[in-house]
C-alpha cells in the first residue's frame, strides 16, 4: 500500500488508487493529480484505461472500463460496468495451510456464563420467543411486563426480551421455507446466551410448536417453556401464563455467574454495513486480523452475507479445507445467481445508494472488500443459514446480505458476538449477542463517537498497522463478551433486528 498524492495505492498492479480526502480538480499531466473533482473513498485511474480493459483493485478485477478513462479520472458507475463474466481462478486448497493455534494453557480468557451442557454463553437473557407473527404481541406484552424495577433483585440477569417476526404461517409445512425458519427457532431455543426460553405460539399456524419439538427432540423443562394462546384461553390469560412461567425462571437465572474460560468458546459473527471506500482497507481488514487471533485461539469465526462475496468467493475456495468444503461455498453461489434471476433482479444492485455515494461502485469491489473480514485463516465448512456450527475456525454461512437477516441466521448457528464495521454509519445493534461497532474512517468515528466503540480509521490517519489494530479488536472482543456494554448495548439496541430469512411462496 502506497500512498501518493492524497491517494492510496493498495497493489503495485492496480490501475486505481482510493482517494484520502476529496479532492478538487487539477491540471493534467502533474503525476496522479486529478482532472475531475473526486469525493473521498472514491477511485481515480493512476493509468490510462482503454474501453473494455480490466479495472484493477486489491489486485483483483472490479469492473470494466465502459470508455476510455484517463489518468486522473474519477472512476466509478459512469464508467465502470459490472460484469460477472470473467474467470476466477477458484483453485480449492490451492492457499490452505496449517492454523497456528495457540496451546491451550495459553489461551486468552474472558468470563462467560457456562451452561450445562458445555457451551458457552456472554450474556444472560430471557427469551419470549413466538412461533408466528400472530403471537407477536403477546410475547412484546409478557416481556414489557419485566421492565423497569422487576429484575432488581435479580443483578445477573441482563434482561427478559421478546424476538418476534413477521412469518410462521402461510407457508408449505414441507420445503426450504419452513426448514429454515425451524432451524431458525431451534438455534434461538438452545442458545447459550439465554438463561430461560419460552416460546409462544397461537396454535392453528403452520410452524406448529409440536412438530418444532419432534423435529429438533426439544423436551420441556424448567428452563424451556412453551404455551399457545389458543390453549390458554385469549390474550390476557396467555399473557399472565406466560409472565408467571418466566417468573419462575428467574431465580434459577440470576444464580447463573461469570467464570473464567478460554477463548475458543467464543463464536464471533462478521458482519458489514453501511461499507465505502475504506472498508477494506482499514475495518474489514482488521477485523480479519481479529478473526485470526479468534481462531488460532481455538474460537470459531462465522463470515456471511453471500452476495456480498460475490466475484470474491475465489478468495475463500483457495482456503477451503477440502474440495468438497469448496464445492458447498460455488453451489451457494449458483443458487444465488438463479434465485436473483428468476425474481428479476441482479447481484449488482447490491451495493446500496449509500455504498456508491462512500465510494464502492460494483459488487465485485465490495466483495474483495467484504471477504477481508474473513482474515486468513483455512475455510473449515459451510453452513446453510441458521445451521448450527458444530466446528471450530473459520465458517461461511449462507444468507442474504440485509444485515438483520444476515446477523439473526449467525446467531441462531451459534455466534455470541456481533463485530459490524461500518463506513457510512450503520446503527446497529443486537440481542442477545453484543454488536461491536468499527468505523472505518475517523470522520465517522468523530461524527457519531456514540455509536461507534473502535475507530479503525486509525489505520490511515495514525499509522496503526492493520495486526496491531485486529489486536485491539480482539481485546475489545474479549471484554464485551466479559460483561462490558458495546455502545450499541448501552443506547438499547437489539428489540428490533431479530428477522429471520423469508423464502419461498406466502400463500
Amino acid at each position: 500500500m502506497t500512498t501518493q498524492f492524497g491517494c492510496i495505492q493498495l497493489h503495485t498492479n492496480d490501475n486505481v488508487s482510493v482517494t484520502t480526502h476529496a479532492i478538487v480538480p487539477q491540471l493534467p499531466g502533474v503525476g496522479m493529480a486529478p482532472v475531475t473533482a473526486i469525493p473521498v473513498g472514491h477511485k481515480l485511474a493512476s493509468q490510462v484505461i482503454k474501453r473494455d480493459e480490466p479495472i484493477i483493485k486489491y489486485n483483483q478485477i472490479i469492473g470494466f472500463a465502459a470508455e476510455d478513462i484517463a489518468v486522473g479520472e474519477h472512476v466509478h458507475t459512469h464508467n465502470c460496468r459490472f460484469s460477472a463474466d470473467f474467470e476466477r481462478a477458484t483453485a480449492p486448497g490451492s492457499k490452505a495451510s496449517p492454523t497456528q493455534f495457540v496451546p491451550e494453557a495459553q489461551r486468552a480468557r474472558f468470563k462467560g456464563y457456562r451452561r450445562a451442557n458445555g457451551k458457552v454463553g456472554t450474556r444472560n437473557y430471557l427469551a419470549v420467543m413466538t412461533t408466528v407473527n400472530c403471537s407477536a404481541t403477546v410475547a412484546k406484552m409478557i416481556a414489557r411486563h419485566f421492565e423497569g424495577d422487576v429484575l432488581a433483585d435479580y443483578p445477573n440477569i441482563d434482561g427478559v426480551a421478546a424476538f418476534t417476526h413477521a412469518t410462521g404461517c402461510g407457508m408449505a409445512m414441507e420445503g426450504e421455507g419452513y426448514q429454515l425458519l425451524q432451524r431458525t427457532l431451534h438455534g434461538y431455543a438452545t442458545h447459550p446466551n439465554f438463561a430461560g426460553v419460552l416460546i409462544v405460539g397461537l396454535g392453528c399456524e403452520t410452524a406448529q410448536l409440536e412438530h418444532l419439538k419432534q423435529t429438533y427432540g426439544m423436551a420441556e423443562s424448567a428452563a424451556l417453556q412453551t404455551m399457545t394462546i389458543q390453549q390458554a384461553g385469549g390474550t390476557l390469560r396467555a399473557v399472565a401464563q406466560g409472565i408467571e412461567r418466566l417468573m419462575a425462571m428467574l431465580p434459577a437465572a440470576n444464580a447463573c455467574t461469570r467464570e473464567s474460560v478460554s477463548a475458543e468458546h467464543l463464536t464471533l459473527a462478521l458482519q458489514c454495513g453501511g461499507s465505502d471506500g475504506f472498508s477494506g482497507i482499514t475495518a474489514n481488514p482488521a477485523l480479519g486480523a481479529a478473526a485470526d487471533l479468534l481462531v488460532q485461539q481455538g474460537g470459531t469465526a462465522i463470515l456471511a452475507e453471500t452476495p456480498e462475496i460475490y466475484g470474491a468467493e475465489h478468495l475463500l475456495t483457495q482456503r477451503a479445507v477440502s474440495p468438497q468444503v469448496a464445492d458447498k461455498l460455488l453451489a451457494r453461489i449458483r443458487w444465488w445467481e438463479d434465485y436473483t434471476q428468476r425474481n428479476h433482479g441482479s447481484i449488482d444492485n447490491n451495493p446500496s445508494p449509500g455504498n456508491k455515494a462512500g465510494g464502492l461502485t460494483t459488487i465485485l469491489e465490495k466483495s474483495l472488500g467484504a471477504v477481508a473480514k474473513g482474515g486468513t485463516t483455512n475455510l473449515v465448512d459451510v453452513l446453510r443459514y441458521a445451521e448450527p456450527a458444530t466446528q471450530s475456525g473459520l465458517l461461511f454461512m449462507d444468507s442474504p446480505g440485509y444485515d438483520p437477516v444476515s446477523v439473526t441466521g449467525e446467531v441462531a448457528s451459534g455466534a455470541t458476538v456481533v463485530c459490524f464495521t461500518t463506513g457510512r454509519g450503520s446503527v446497529f445493534g443486537y440481542k442477545p449477542s453484543p454488536s461491536i461497532k468499527l468505523a472505518t474512517n475517523t470522520p465517522l468515528y468523530e461524527a457519531m463517537a456514540g455509536d461507534m466503540d473502535i475507530n479503525c480509521g486509525a489505520v490511515l490517519t495514525e499509522g496503526v498497522s492493520i495486526a496491531e489494530m485486529g489486536e485491539q479488536i480482539f481485546q475489545c472482543i474479549l471484554s464485551v463478551a466479559s460483561g462490558q456494554p458495546s455502545k450499541s448495548e448501552a443506547l438499547g439496541f437489539g428489540d428490533n433486528e431479530f428477522n429471520p430469512w423469508v423464502i419461498g411462496a406466502v400463500m
